[in-house]
């Protein structure tokens, strides 16, 4: 299966809220970090009914793993960019990857290595 484009974490909220701007992507293959499945299902307060409708979402995602590869780029984006190491494993995922990178993030525009597709809300 060819993937088109990695999703940040923003953009499988919006995905699950119904938000029309991630409508246009979806007829696209896309994966995720394992990252947002930790930062979706982790939220403080999650109710049952939320879990279990993000965890089908999830399902229907192609979700990319750790690495060792994948963790020394971390490492070379978080010490050259400064991110919070969630945003550092997304950015990675998609550099490493070598996949464009979808978000509302504006954070994401100063990281030279990343193809990215920054959605408008």
């Amino acid at each position: 299966m060819k993937i088109d484009f990695l999703a940040d974490t923003n953009f499988l909220i919006y995905i699950h809220e119904g938000n029309k701007i991630a409508e246009p992507f979806l007829e696209y293959n896309f994966a995720i970090s394992f990252i947002s499945e930790i930062e979706l299902l982790g939220f403080p307060g999650i109710s049952k009914s939320e879990e279990t409708k993000l965890k089908l979402l999830l399902n229907d995602c192609y979700q990319l793993e750790w690495s060792s590869k994948l963790k020394n780029q971390t490492i070379q984006l978080k010490q050259k960019y400064s991110l919070k190491l969630p945003d550092a494993i997304i950015c990675a995922t998609a550099v490493e990857f070598n996949l464009p990178l979808v978000t509302a993030d504006r954070g994401f525009s100063k990281i030279s290595e990343l193809d990215l597709i920054l959605i408008q809300l």
